[in-house]
């Protein structure tokens, strides 16, 4: 009896020893350890020691696979670690669940019966964004698509483009929302990006969609680029360079309060030494999408010095650049080598306007002026995601993108701290997918990656603590939610949703 107790002791012990063999000592990873934790490649130290290695690679494989990458002139350690690490290990489960039960709750059926309302009645069903935002968005909608793209809602893409079609034929633009006190403006016209999504949607006719669409396309861009003083250097949307080229504004065609936000509208007038135009001014930033934000502030730090109609900013003339590009495929005549022509001097014209080679980024152009206006913002990176710069601007620009905007939960929206909402502390979901493209589209990948997970992250973290998906968070205090701006920090939420669901699936590609 005695003999087989101890052997069943030494069983046990040599079963424990044995699994024991597969419990891996950091140091084992020898330099390469040394070498990320030194970097701060992770806001936590405790974050790598926790990652497991990729395709059951032994620490030993993965150190002489480093050692003979390192001193290559194309090694990026992000990418390294991305590549042979296990970097995604929260459970998403619930979110992915909560997320696919909301597109039902965020749907609208085809409006009918809107008599005696303010809805602009829509022949389709739609996503709408949540909380206080019951009707449909104009460039919320194309990041929501992302979304809908991945949960396999393809039919509800195609309906949400034709009530954009229909709004455009109607009157000549796609509003803010569908909403008679939006008709006075617009958004960030991104009807061309959701065309192209859907064209390349598997099974798509692609040559179809483009003749189904550019009738609504190149009437849209005849709105942005609407002028009637030709004499002038500015007019409506329209501002004319010296050198005779085209570029944009923010614009609405009012000079009032907005009635949604009426007196919030007036207090700021009350409280600035400005007349009525200061309401113009407003009313532009609410159709930048960035309401509000130091961009459009000529103190950088107050709602009353707002001149949103002096700047000229990057990111619309970016969005009108693919407008461009995308009519030149559109047609097979003189308009495709117009539209070719239009774009070039665009792109050519953006580089040169906008770009700061003494601070290496760039920057929003005060036109009345004549100089670059001092607010860093995530707006700079734009032209990465349409593929305008080289790469050795690229480079420029994610150097800081990377040293001052990423924080622990994402990228921060600008640096300037004012209480606004589209301001530091804030991150938004279309800017962290923008920024996500741009680094990829430059070789980034490692860093894209890094983005996306913090950004996961964060809103698992806050899913967990709300059970809600936010418009906005904080993506510098992991323990506080976003704030700032008009209104209470909204639930829901449509481009967090698509956002999420669409990075989520570009992390977990085989």
């Amino acid at each position: 009896m005695k003999k087989i107790f101890i052997i069943l002791i030494i069983t046990v012990i040599s079963g424990f020893t044995c699994n024991a063999q597969n419990i891996i000592d950091v140091t084992e990873y020898g330099e390469l350890f040394d070498t990320i934790q030194k970097s701060k490649l992770f806001a936590d130290q405790k974050e790598f020691v926790d990652f497991t290695p990729k395709h059951h690679q032994s620490p030993s494989q993965i150190l002489s696979k480093y050692k003979s990458v390192k001193s290559s002139n194309s090694f990026d350690l992000r990418s390294f670690v991305a590549a042979n690490f296990n970097t995604t290990f929260i459970d998403t489960s619930a979110v992915l669940n909560h997320i696919n039960y909301l597109w039902d709750h965020l749907t609208r059926k085809p409006d009918h019966n809107t008599t005696e309302s303010t809805l602009i009645p829509l022949q389709y069903p739609y996503i709408v964004p949540g909380g206080r935002f019951r009707e449909i968005y104009y460039w919320d909608s194309y990041f929501t698509m992302l979304g809908l793209e991945v949960a396999g809602k393809t039919e509800l893409i195609k309906n949400m483009l034709d009530n954009f079609a229909f709004l455009i034929h109607q009157y000549g633009h796609i509003p803010n929302g569908n909403r008679s006190y939006y008709l006075s403006r617009s958004q960030p016209p991104f009807f061309s990006l959701m065309i192209e999504l859907y064209a390349e949607l598997p099974g798509t006719d692609r040559t179809a969609i483009y003749y189904e669409y550019r009738g609504a396309l190149e009437k849209e861009y005849e709105f942005w680029m609407h002028h009637t003083k030709s004499n002038q250097a500015a007019d409506h949307r329209v501002v004319q360079m010296n050198d005779g080229s085209m570029m944009n504004r923010y614009w609405d065609n009012l000079s009032t309060p907005r009635p949604e936000s009426y007196l919030y509208d007036i207090q700021t007038r009350e409280n600035s030494d400005r007349d009525e135009a200061i309401y113009k001014d407003i009313r532009a930033a609410a159709e930048s999408g960035w309401d509000f934000s130091s961009r459009w502030f000529s103190d950088e730090r107050s709602l009353h010095s707002i001149q949103t109609t002096h700047i000229i900013p990057i990111d619309l003339n970016c969005l009108l650049y693919h407008q461009e590009m995308l009519l030149s495929k559109m047609f097979d005549n003189d308009k495709a080598a117009y539209y070719r022509g239009v774009a070039e001097k665009r792109k050519e014209t953006i580089l040169n306007l906008f770009w700061s080679e003494e601070r290496h980024f760039f920057f929003d152009y005060d036109f009345v002026n004549n100089k670059h206006t001092s607010t860093y913002s995530l707006a700079a990176l734009y032209p990465l995601f349409f593929n305008i710069v080289d790469t050795a601007t690229a480079r420029k620009v994610v150097k800081i993108v990377e040293q001052k905007f990423l924080k622990e939960g994402g990228l921060v929206t600008t640096l300037n701290n004012t209480g606004q909402q589209w301001d530091y502390p804030n991150g938004w979901p279309p800017l962290q997918w923008i920024g996500y493209i741009s680094l990829k589209n430059y070789g980034f990948d490692g860093l894209a990656q890094d983005l996306a997970q913090r950004w996961i992250n964060l809103n698992v973290k806050v899913y967990f603590e709300t059970n809600k998906m936010m418009e906005k968070y904080d993506v510098v205090d992991m323990n506080k939610k976003g704030g700032g701006g008009e209104y209470k920090l909204q639930d829901g939420f449509g481009w967090t949703n698509g956002v999420f669901l669409k990075l989520w699936s570009e992390l977990h590609q085989k």
